[in-house]
């Protein structure tokens, strides 16, 4: 398995050296890959009644393109991986565009993960449905795939038309690897698209009898797909909060033995007050999975 960072958005702060120092700290302890979320707008609780989201209007989160622009610039080989970008609340087109520009910058080390969000706040302030982002998502997916692979797309689709045009300069990677997040235990349209359209899935599950099932579920749709499921990556997450080193390097080999090929360590909600902390905390974690 590939090890990575979840990058501590909610916690790094705001400083641009804190930010360089903990993904160069990551990278020079041999790590793979650094992960970010998205979200670009937060509620402001206090006007939404019985409001049940995990964030808020309080909780930092860096853009991912803007931040993986400097990222690319301030480090040499680490995978950056959006898991996820909220696809269903952006311009496809755009994406597009932004995912080729950091692939194109980190020399082809983009690995674009993408999901259709929960938070109707965010929707509505950019202006995208909520209610048909999963459909909608599909023909996203095939735009985007046209885009990176094609000088002059003409693509006319239910939700997009794309006529004679094309993205430049396109992406090193063609296409730009394209996985999926979220639908970890219950959400089967997720799963059934992940086997039938994703090089990757996030799962959002334990690596126990309910996450094995996932996986078998989502492996058996892509073989009613012609697909091979051994190509489609799994990326496993383990949490630092209220765990410990043992616990982290049984939940690793679970995760091994359902076939992970990825697996990050999130650092987020464990108590850690500054980036150095964070550090820290990574360069434990992989000594004892490493080891």
């Amino acid at each position: 398995m590939q090890l990575g960072v979840i990058f501590p958005q909610t916690e790094i702060g705001a400083d641009p050296t804190a930010v360089r120092d903990f993904v160069q700290a990551a990278e020079g302890m041999g790590y793979e890959h650094v992960i970010v979320f998205d979200h670009v707008l937060g509620a402001n609780t206090a006007h939404y009644q019985g409001w049940q989201g995990p964030y808020t209007h309080h909780d930092m989160f860096h853009e991912p393109f803007v931040l993986y622009g400097y990222l690319a610039a301030v480090t040499q080989r680490i995978e950056l991986v959006t898991a996820v970008i909220i696809l269903g609340q952006r311009q496809t087109a755009l994406v597009a565009k932004q995912a080729a520009e950091v692939d194109v910058l980190s020399g082809g080390r983009l690995r674009l993960g993408v999901g259709i969000g929960w938070n109707t706040v965010e929707y509505e302030a950019l202006g995208e449905n909520f209610h048909n982002r999963g459909k909608r998502c599909e023909e996203q997916v095939a735009v985007l795939r046209a885009l990176w692979m094609q000088e002059v797309v003409d693509f006319q689709g239910r939700w997009h038309h794309i006529r004679h045009a094309g993205i430049n300069p396109l992406p090193i990677q063609r296409p730009i690897p394209l996985w999926l997040g979220g639908g970890g235990t219950s959400v089967e349209p997720v799963i059934e698209r992940v086997g039938r359209l994703a090089d990757g899935w996030f799962p959002q599950c334990a690596p126990d009898a309910v996450g094995r099932a996932a996986i078998e579920r989502m492996r058996g749709y892509a073989r009613a797909a012609g697909r091979d499921p051994v190509t489609i990556g799994i990326e496993g997450r383990i949490s630092m909060a209220n765990s410990t080193p043992d616990v982290w390097a049984q939940q690793a080999e679970d995760w091994s033995a359902l076939g992970s090929t990825h697996l990050s360590v999130n650092t987020m909600r464990a108590g850690l007050q500054t980036p150095a902390a964070h550090i820290a905390a990574i360069e434990k974690f992989y000594a004892t999975v490493r080891s």
